[in-house]
C-alpha cells in the first residue's frame, strides 16, 4: 500500500467517527476494525477483505449496474431485492405466463430462465493510483486537466483489463483528492431462479415506500453461470453454475436489539460535502421540479397501465423506477428543511473560513468562490432539470434525440461514412431500447403534457423556437390542452421513427432531407439546439467550477480536522458499513420497535388492493401459524427489522451480516425521517430497513415449495 494512500487516509473520512455513520472502503477497513470488534464482530480483517484468499467481499456483487446482490450457496445462487430483479422478471413475463404477478420457482437448473441483459460484477482487487494521476496531470487546469486525466485513466484501465479479461474502473474519492483503480470480473449469464408474487415482493407499494414499519418480502433469486473453467462466458445452454470463491452462510437464529450488523454493498451517490448554497438550490429549484414533473408522468402512466395488462407489463419497471425517486425527493426536501441543513452548513462554512483566514490563507476564499458558482448557475437550474426530466420523458423524444449527431454529420460538406455508420448504430440502439417500454397512447399523452409543462413552467425567454415557429403557428394558442394534444397527434403521425418499415428504410440510406421533414426530429432538435447553444455551456461551467472548488474545500476540511477519521462520499464502489439492530423514537410519544411480524402484514391486508393484497397461500399458512423452523422464540414470524447502518441507493439488495459473518437478512430501504441522508446524515433517525432472512426462507420453502434451494444453502441455527 502506497505511503500516499496511508497519509491521506490518516486524515481522511468526513465527520467524526460514529459506528453507524460512514461508507468505508473495504481495503482500508483496518482503521475501523477495533470499533467493529467492540460492537460484536468476530471475524478477522482478512475475513472481510483479502486479495490473497477468499473473503466476504468475494460473496458480494454489483447487480446489473444499480443494485447489490450476494452469493448464498457454493453453486452461484444469488439473492437481491425484488425491486432490483423487477425489470428482468417483467421482461420474462407475458400476460399468459405472468411471473411478476404470480411468482416463479425453478426446481432444477434446467428450469432456470436466462435473464437477458443482466450482469454482475465481482470485485477482484483495488489499487491506489493517485500518484500516477497526479504525476500525469501535474498543475494542469480545466479542459487541459480533463484531457490529460482521461488519457491516463484510459491507459490504467486498459492495462488492468488484461485484454478484456477484467472490467477496470478508475474512480475519484474525496472529491478528486484520491484515485483508486477497481478491477472486476463481469458475468453475463444470469438466470432467474425464484421470485415471490409481486403482491408480496412489493407489498405496501408507494404508500409504504421509504416508511417504517414495513412488512415487504423484498427479494428475488438468480444464479450466476460460467464457462467450464468457471470464468465469465456468454450465455450457452451448457454453461455451469458458478463455483463461488465465497458464499454467505445463512443464520435463522434471528436478530435482537443491539446485535452487531454489517453491510457490504455498492452505494450509488452521496453528497455530504455539499455546501449550503447547493442544498438551498436543491430545495428551491431542483427537487420541486423533479417532483412536479414525475407526479404528472406517474399519473399518466398509471391510468394507461390500469386499462391494459399488456401495457402494465411493458411500463411497470419504468413506473417503479420513476415512482421510487419521486417519493424520495419529496422526503429529502422535507427532512432537509426539518433539520435546518442549510443553516447548519452555512454555520460550518463560516467557521471554516474563520479558521482558514487565521491558519491556512489558501482556503480563505474557497467557500465564497464555491457559493458564486451556485449563484451563477441557479437561474438556469430549473431549465436544465426540465430538459432532463420533462423534455426527455417521452420515448419518442429520446429516440428522436438520437438523430441529432447523425444530422450534424450529414449536414457537413463531406460527411464521413464511418461516422455516419456509428451514429446510425447509436440511433438503432436508442430505438431498440425505447421501443421496449413504448405504448403509443401513453407516450402521446405524455408528450403533449410534457411539452405543455415546459412551456408553462420555464421562463418564456428560455424556450426553444419550436413553440412559436411550429406549435402556436400551426395549432393556435387559444386552448392549451387542445393545442398541445393536436400537436402531439401531428408529431406522431409525421415521423418515420415509430414505423419499422420506414425506419429500416431510413437507416439503410439516411438523408438530411428525411430528418428535416420529420416532425419528431424537428421537435427534438429545437430543444437540443436551444440547450446546447444557451444552457449546456452554463452547466459545463457549473460542473467545472464545482469540481475544482469541492476538491479544494474537502482538502481544507481534512487540514482543519487532522485528528478526525473521514470517509468518502459514495460513488457506486464497494463499501462496508457497520452498526446495530435498533428501534427509534421518531417523535414525541411515538416509539418504533426494531422488528415487524406477519401479524402486522395481515393487519394491513386489503383484498384485491393494488398495494396491500396477499396471495391465498400466505393467508392459509398464517391461519394455521405454519411457520416451521422460521418462527421466532415468541412464536411469531418476523418479517422485517431495522439497523443503524449507513446506506443509500445502490445498497438495495445488500446483505445484512452478523458478527459471525452469517447472512441474517437483506437491505431494501431507508426510513422517511432520515431521507436527508445523501446530503446530511442524521445520527438520531437514520435506519436501514431489512427483510428478515427467516421470512425469505419461509416464502421459499412454505409457499414456493422450492426445497432444492433451501437444501443448497448453508443454514445455521
Amino acid at each position: 500500500m502506497k505511503k500516499l494512500l496511508l497519509s491521506l487516509l490518516a486524515v481522511a473520512y468526513l465527520f467524526s467517527a460514529r459506528a453507524d455513520e460512514g461508507m468505508w472502503i473495504p481495503m482500508l477497513i483496518g482503521k475501523n476494525y477495533d470499533e467493529m470488534v467492540r460492537m460484536g464482530l468476530k471475524l478477522s480483517k482478512e475475513d472481510l477483505y483479502s486479495i490473497n484468499h477468499s473473503s466476504l467481499k468475494d460473496a458480494v456483487v454489483q447487480f446489473n449496474g444499480g443494485c447489490t446482490g450476494e452469493i448464498i450457496s457454493g453453486n452461484g445462487l444469488l439473492i437481491t431485492n425484488h425491486h432490483c430483479g423487477y425489470g428482468a422478471i417483467t421482461a420474462l413475463s407475458t400476460v399468459e405466463k405472468n411471473y411478476l404477478d404470480n411468482g416463479f420457482w425453478a426446481y432444477s437448473y434446467d428450469q432456470e430462465l436466462p435473464a437477458k441483459d443482466v450482469s454482475v460484477l465481482f470485485l477482484d482487487h483495488i489499487e491506489d493510483v493517485t500518484a500516477q494521476i497526479n504525476k500525469a496531470t501535474g498543475k494542469l487546469k480545466g479542459d487541459k486537466w480533463n484531457k490529460k486525466y482521461e488519457e491516463v485513466r484510459k491507459k490504467i484501465e486498459e492495462k488492468a483489463a488484461q485484454d478484456k479479461k477484467y472490467v477496470a474502473n478508475v474512480k475519484d474519492f474525496f472529491n478528486g483528492n484520491q484515485y483508486l483503480l477497481l478491477v472486476y470480473k463481469k458475468y453475463t449469464d444470469i438466470r432467474l431462479v425464484g421470485t415471490p408474487p409481486k403482491s408480496m415482493g412489493k407489498f405496501g407499494g408507494d404508500t409504504d415506500n421509504w416508511m417504517w414499519p414495513r412488512h415487504t418480502v423484498d427479494f428475488s433469486m438468480f444464479r450466476v453461470y460460467a464457462g467450464k473453467d468457471n470464468q465469465p462466458a456468454e450465455y450457452a445452454k451448457d454453461n455451469q453454475p458458478y463455483k463461488a470463491a465465497k458464499s454467505l452462510p445463512v443464520s435463522i437464529a434471528g436478530v435482537k436489539e443491539n446485535d452487531y450488523t454489517m453491510i457490504f454493498g455498492y452505494p450509488g451517490r452521496t453528497n455530504r460535502y455539499e455546501i449550503s448554497a447547493g442544498v438551498d438550490m436543491a430545495l428551491t429549484e431542483v427537487n420541486p421540479s423533479i417532483v412536479n414533473i414525475r407526479t404528472k408522468r406517474l399519473e399518466i402512466m398509471h391510468r394507461h397501465m390500469q386499462q391494459d395488462k399488456a401495457v402494465y407489463l411493458k411500463l411497470t419497471a419504468l413506473y417503479q423506477n420513476i415512482s421510487n425517486y419521486w417519493k424520495y425527493f419529496i422526503g429529502q426536501t422535507e427532512q432537509l428543511k426539518r433539520l435546518h441543513v442549510v443553516e447548519e452548513k452555512a454555520a460550518n462554512e463560516k467557521a471554516f473560513t474563520k479558521w482558514a483566514v487565521k491558519n491556512a490563507p489558501e482556503y480563505k476564499s474557497v467557500v465564497a468562490q464555491y457559493s458564486n458558482v451556485y449563484s451563477a448557475y441557479k437561474p438556469y437550474a430549473k431549465h436544465i432539470t426540465y430538459y432532463s426530466e420533462c423534455f426527455k420523458a417521452p420515448n419518442i423524444t429520446k429516440i428522436a434525440s438520437a438523430l441529432e449527431p447523425l444530422y450534424k454529420e450529414l449536414a457537413k460538406k463531406n460527411p464521413n461514412e464511418d461516422t455516419i455508420k456509428k451514429h446510425v448504430d447509436a440511433l438503432k440502439s436508442a430505438r431498440k431500447a425505447n421501443i421496449k417500454s413504448f405504448d403509443k397512447a401513453t407516450d402521446k399523452e405524455l408528450f403533449a403534457e410534457m411539452t405543455k409543462m415546459f412551456y408553462n413552467d420555464i421562463p418564456k425567454g428560455q424556450h426553444p423556437d419550436i413553440y412559436q415557429r411550429i406549435i402556436f403557428k400551426k395549432f393556435g394558442a387559444t386552448s392549451q390542452d387542445k393545442t398541445f394534444n393536436d400537436y402531439a397527434d401531428y408529431v406522431f403521425n409525421n415521423t418515420f421513427l415509430l414505423d419499422s418499415n420506414q425506419f429500416n428504410a431510413f437507416v439503410k440510406n439516411p438523408t438530411i432531407e428525411q430528418i428535416e421533414k420529420d416532425a419528431a426530429a424537428d421537435y427534438a432538435m429545437s430543444f437540443i439546439r436551444n440547450y446546447k447553444d444557451n444552457y449546456e455551456p452554463k452547466y459545463d461551467a457549473y460542473v467545472a467550477g464545482k469540481k475544482d472548488l469541492s476538491k479544494k474545500y474537502v482538502k481544507g476540511l481534512m487540514d482543519m480536522n487532522r485528528n478526525k477519521l473521514f470517509y468518502p462520499d459514495a460513488n457506486s464502489t464497494m463499501r462496508i458499513t457497520y452498526g446495530k439492530v435498533s428501534g427509534y423514537t421518531p417523535q414525541d410519544a411515538v416509539h418504533y420497535d426494531y422488528f415487524t411480524t406477519l401479524d402486522g402484514y395481515i393487519a394491513k391486508y386489503k383484498p384485491n388492493d393494488e398495494e396491500f393484497d396477499a396471495p391465498k397461500e400466505l393467508l392459509d399458512l398464517y391461519a394455521k401459524k405454519d411457520y416451521g423452523r422460521y418462527a421466532d422464540a415468541d412464536g411469531s414470524l418476523h418479517t422485517c427489522f431495522i439497523t443503524t447502518n449507513d446506506i443509500t441507493g445502490g445498497n438495495s439488495g445488500s446483505p445484512i451480516i452478523n458478527g459471525n459473518g452469517e447472512w441474517v437478512g437483506i437491505a431494501f430501504d431507508g426510513n422517511w425521517e432520515a431521507m436527508s441522508g445523501d446530503i446530511a446524515f442524521d445520527k438520531n433517525y437514520k435506519r436501514t430497513i431489512c427483510t428478515d432472512a427467516r421470512f425469505i426462507l419461509f416464502v421459499i420453502e412454505k409457499m414456493g415449495k422450492a426445497h432444492n434451494l433451501i437444501e443448497e444453502m448453508d443454514i445455521r441455527k
